[in-house]
């Protein structure tokens, strides 16, 4: 992966160098980042107590 430097802050070069990134990816390159970044943002939310499974609620 390229790596952006840069002397100032500039959030628009900063954005467009990833569009650019992820225009360069392959349609199975796309997928399989979106896979590894959701597994991860999963077990960050199990990790801190945030996912718990669903419920089942009686009504009365």
């Amino acid at each position: 992966m390229p790596v952006l430097k840069l002397n100032k802050h500039n959030s628009r070069k900063e954005i467009e160098f990833e569009l650019n990134y992820l225009k360069s990816l392959s349609i199975e390159e796309r997928f399989e980042l979106m896979r590894k970044k959701t597994k991860e943002i999963i077990d960050i939310l199990e990790k801190n107590g945030h996912r718990r499974p669903s419920e089942i609620i009686k009504r009365t």
